[in-house]
């Protein structure tokens, strides 16, 4: 089927090409098939009553005992604790993950940038005008200079091409396809075997004790609602994301949903508090992320009543992932960072307070 027409970049939204590509092409990262099992929750994904609670001793196993450990088990057993002064009751029990750089790797690019490539060589042979139709030629020829000299108009074209003008099943089916084969370039690992193992731990352990776990990402919702659940126990209802209008259209009296070329949601910085409130409801009582896009949402967790948790993920491990910093083009936390220090939120060293990094 043809694909939409290039869109100017007013079309989705104002700002940078890195901004948006963070937010719906590039932040949208994930995938891969057969995903590791997460390590055991006694509480079934969005079952509504928990088990008893979990011993951080018997699920925590790839954190190393260390102050970051050690703040997480105190704020579990404060709010946990019937009677205590910071008790939450368990409907109040939610907290949000961020995804890319949180709960799994985001370099050397974020993996949805690198299924959008993919995607673009995969529906090539019916749009032979990508030859000498620019961003699409330089994909076709594996030119990322090429592919970022054509800025936010290119990049949302290769948005529009692989994520809109379809149907939400069309689409889902494409994710899944793709999942199933797709390897990091780096570690020829499944992308879903680059997820971080203390994560997985983290969130079993969170809902062995009755919290409810979120992703809130920048991600396109329609790309990781189809692997979540398997990766990482999260159901598709619990994944918040960037994403698209859709409309309700009647094929061969069927109806489907369209994915159209328009903006509904960019969950990212100042967005995801707007899409926490949208679509929970709820304040979360903590939060988890690694960059400046994740900070208005660990700002706005913070800013409640009653006991309250920020985690900020630093990656400084070299040699089991990846380290970069302050200066990194892609994900910048600076601002993020100087926060966390200023307010003691809990920092996470992944070289320090992770003795394993990957299932």
């Amino acid at each position: 089927m043809s694909g939409p027409a290039p869109l100017e970049p007013g079309d989705f939204t104002k700002g940078s090409p890195m901004k948006y590509a963070q937010a719906l092409a590039i932040a949208m990262l994930a995938a891969a098939c057969s995903p590791p099992a997460p390590a055991p929750s006694a509480t079934a994904p969005g079952a509504g009553h928990p088990a008893p609670p979990a011993a951080a001793a018997d699920t925590l196993k790839s954190w190393n005992d260390g102050a970051a450990k050690r703040a997480i088990v105190d704020f579990v057993a404060r709010v946990t604790t019937e009677g205590g002064p910071e008790f939450v009751a368990v409907p109040e029990r939610i907290v949000v993950f961020d995804n890319d750089g949180t709960l799994w790797t985001e370099k050397p690019l974020p993996f949805e940038l690198i299924f959008a490539l993919d995607r673009v060589k995969a529906l090539a042979t019916s749009h032979p005008e990508w030859k000498t139709t620019e961003p699409f030629a330089s994909v076709l020829k594996d030119d990322m200079r090429g592919v970022m000299a054509s800025g936010t108009k290119g990049l949302l074209s290769i948005v529009a091409a692989t994520h809109t003008g379809m149907t939400t099943d069309e689409f889902t089916k494409s994710v899944e396809d793709w999942i199933g084969s797709a390897r990091h370039p780096q570690t020829d690992r499944l992308y879903t075997e680059m997820v971080y193992q203390p994560m997985l731990e983290l969130l079993a352990y969170l809902r062995g004790n009755g919290f409810k776990t979120f992703i809130v990402s920048g991600g396109g919702v329609d790309f990781m609602r189809p692997w979540t659940e398997r990766v990482y126990g999260i159901p598709p209802e619990q994944v918040i994301g960037s994403s698209v209008k859709t409309k309700l259209e009647v094929r061969g009296g069927i109806p489907v949903l369209m994915k159209l070329p328009e903006l509904d949601l960019m969950d990212d910085k100042e967005g995801k508090p707007v899409g926490i409130h949208s679509r929970i409801g709820r304040r979360p009582i903590a939060a988890f992320g690694n960059s400046d896009g994740d900070l208005q949402m660990l700002q706005w967790t913070m800013a409640g009543p009653g006991a309250r948790f920020a985690l900020f993920v630093h990656h400084d491990d070299a040699g089991r992932e990846f380290a970069y910093d302050r200066d990194d083009k892609l994900q910048t936390f600076s601002a993020g960072w100087d926060e966390a220090i200023a307010r003691k939120w809990t920092i996470v060293s992944m070289r320090d307070d992770w003795n394993t990094i990957h299932p």
